[in-house]
């Protein structure tokens, strides 16, 4: 048993012969009819799309239909076609492996794609016309950013390339047939893990081209460096525009790449920008003449937002055209006439489509794009626009992942695609739905989504989950998410939102954290619980808080300073700011954007913002949870916590998600592995029919 205290004061279970004349009445923890609530089987038969094309006929889309395969516990991506009209809809390359990344020639007569069907990812290109296809690489890395040339002769991609390990020390006498360790590891690099691979290979990404119909790819890139991106080739075929950073203390400096011009017979490097920050996405305009870009001047602050800027095609002239908007601009498309581009944004928790004339004036389109984070509600969404302006994009409806939708010049939109209803149309899923909170701390609004559990009846009392998103740079909105819809199934209701610190609502707002991570973010959250409670549907006796990654910081930071909540999980959390320089895969990035000083100069800088120096505070039940392989908030942060959760007498627990890194999502058995345990230890401390006693 707990030393700790971790009962409710003055709180007493009660019969229900006592209870039904005067207590309120509580939901059950069963009360959603399990036909009615979604299940730990639906995460395996979830589908949805993703990065539609306009095919070169213009009147059908290309997407991405993107399964879960449960025998080999992964995504798979085939690529699948629906008419403008929505009557017709086919698969063009459907199987059990994985087709993505196509890509039309400018002629529109052939399409390159990326498939794993013949074992490792290869490039392959078809003939539309005929329906022939030929394989066009033979390579041991994974391709990537497939770009065709202006002829449809070449395609441009980049692929990491291995280089030789160093090594200070090797043995020279091991027997043949001998087994032993393998060799030791010897690292000199700033920057050696990334999360999701790992250790850091040796090598770096390069840019290759190869003949259309299949050849031996050319390297036109070298060094120490990473080339990639998006690849654009200039009109005459002879460069390729690419984003890097070429700088010699680019591990520190992450921030600053710029627009390079590379020669594609002699590998000649051109610098067409060199601002202090991050200069990326060179997109061509239709005549050739100019490129659009997004960047931004480095201000230091933690969080930066791109904009999107136009200039000669040598780089001179350079045009901002998005600095009245406020908001990081991403996904730039010409306009067909090259009179202005689209783009896409997120605003008030919502991602938009808006287009803008080269003289700056712009025109909101859509803001229904979503539906591709499948596992918690952060803003997302694809789209494509066609000559004559129609808008492809991945739908937003708050009760399914992504359909296509389809939206015409005078704003009427039809939804193309049904992806879930064979899952969900017998099931209730319910929307989220908005509330607008005033912060104690400084009144500014704040936006929040509650999610309600099947079968809800407002005359009655449910568990509330408050919910907190990571970044913590980010932002949530009115999405489908497998964890939350999971959570409301379970009988909880949820909330949600966007303390200060979240993007989508400027940059001022985004940087009250700047430095100051976290602080009053907490206050915020403490606010949306508050609202959420004086709604009159909520047991304040069952009070749980969970989050991950920025939002685990969060929980492990709202529980050193609360005790309100019945049980907690930290999931995938910072602890210790101090550790996390050096162990952590963006410790150059924290140690220069986070913080004004090295932790050794200025440690109380870093325990003060540290959920580690409140732990003696902490009285509520908590399980923290992290992926096996985490290198971003590496699993020792985790086991620090626990440790000192342990030395302190908490009830608690520590669950290691195996074959897991940061995005424990990646895997749907480890999403409902996550999903489940945090249930699990909320319904361990959730108390059923339970009344205040008062004092007499």
């Amino acid at each position: 048993m707990s030393t700790k205290k971790t009962a409710n004061a003055l709180i007493l279970s009660i019969s229900f012969a006592l209870g039904a004349l005067s207590a309120p009445i509580f939901a059950d923890e069963h009360s959603a009819d399990d036909k009615h609530a979604m299940s730990y089987q639906d995460i395996f038969n979830l589908e949805y799309a993703s990065n539609p094309i306009i095919m070169p006929d213009g009147k059908t889309v290309l997407y991405e239909r993107n399964s879960m395969d449960i025998m080999v516990d992964a995504k798979r991506t085939n690529l699948w076609t629906v008419s403008l009209d929505g009557s017709s809809h086919m698969p063009l390359l459907s199987s059990k492996e994985s087709h993505y990344g196509a890509t039309f020639s400018p002629d529109g007569s052939k399409m390159a794609y990326l498939s794993g069907k013949e074992g490792a990812t290869q490039i392959y290109v078809q003939d539309l016309q005929t329906g022939r296809t030929a394989r066009v690489t033979d390579v041991a890395m994974r391709p990537n950013g497939l770009s065709f040339s202006p002829d449809g002769k070449q395609l441009a991609f980049a692929m990491f390339t291995p280089s030789k390990p160093t090594s200070l020390f090797k043995l020279d006498f091991k027997p043949e047939g001998a087994t032993w360790a393998e060799e030791a590891h010897y690292i000199d690099q700033t920057l050696f893990q990334r999360d999701g691979a790992g250790m850091n290979r040796p090598g770096n990404s390069q840019v290759y081209v190869v003949p259309a119909f299949g050849g031996t790819p050319r390297q036109i890139t070298s060094g120490d460096f990473n080339y990639g991106g998006k690849l654009m080739w200039t009109q005459s075929g002879t460069h390729i525009v690419m984003s890097a950073n070429i700088r010699e203390d680019s591990e520190f400096d992450v921030f600053n790449s710029d627009l390079l011009s590379v020669n594609i017979e002699d590998g000649s490097v051109s610098k067409l920008t060199d601002a202090t920050g991050p200069e990326s996405n060179p997109t061509l305009s239709p005549n050739g003449k100019l490129i659009a870009f997004t960047g931004f001047d480095d201000n230091g602050k933690s969080n930066q937002i791109n904009q999107l800027f136009v200039m000669n095609i040598d780089g001179s002239d350079v045009k901002g055209l998005s600095a009245d908007l406020d908001r990081d601009v991403s996904d730039v498309q010409w306009a067909d006439n090259g009179k202005g581009l689209y783009f896409s944004y997120d605003d008030q928790g919502k991602k938009h489509v808006a287009y803008v004339s080269l003289s700056g004036k712009l025109t909101v389109k859509t803001d229904a794009l979503g539906g591709l984070s499948i596992g918690r509600p952060y803003t997302s969404g694809d789209y494509d626009v066609s000559d004559d302006g129609h808008l492809v994009f991945t739908l937003s409806t708050g009760d399914r992942p992504a359909d296509l939708a389809v939206l015409d010049k005078r704003g009427k939109m039809l939804k193309l695609t049904d992806l879930n209803s064979d899952i969900f149309a017998h099931k209730t899923i319910n929307k989220p739905e908005l509330i607008r909170v005033k912060s104690s701390f400084d009144e500014r609004e704040l936006l929040a989504w509650v999610v309600k559990p099947p079968q809800f009846d407002p005359s009655k009392k449910y568990p509330l989950i408050l919910e907190i998103h990571g970044g913590p740079h980010t932002a949530y909105g009115p999405e489908f998410s497998t964890e939350v819809q999971m959570f409301a199934a379970a009988g909880y209701v949820v909330v949600y939102g966007n303390p200060r610190g979240s993007t989508s609502m400027g940059t001022e707002f985004a940087n009250l954290i700047d430095k100051n991570y976290p602080s009053e973010d907490y206050n915020d959250l403490m606010d949306m619980v508050d609202d959420v409670i004086n709604m009159g549907y909520i047991d304040e006796s069952n009070l749980f808080v969970t989050g991950g990654s920025g939002g685990g910081v969060l929980t492990a930071w709202i529980i050193g300073n609360t005790d309100r909540f019945k049980a907690a999980v930290v999931a995938k959390p910072v602890i210790n700011w101090i550790s996390m320089i050096g162990t952590s895969d963006i410790y150059t990035f924290m140690a220069r954007y986070w913080f004004t000083d090295l932790p050794w100069n200025d440690v109380d800088q870093y325990w003060k913002r540290s959920p580690l120096s409140l732990v003696g505070n902490v009285n509520t039940p908590t399980m923290v949870l992290t992926g096996e392989l985490d290198v971003r908030t590496p699993m020792g942060e985790s086991e620090q916590y626990y440790g000192a959760l342990r030395l302190e007498g908490v009830e608690s627990s520590l669950v290691r998600i195996q074959g897991a890194y940061h995005g424990i999502a990646a895997k749907p058995s480890n999403l409902s592995r996550k999903i489940g345990n945090i249930l699990a230890w909320f319904d361990k401390y959730k108390a059923i029919e339970r009344v205040n006693v008062k004092d007499e």
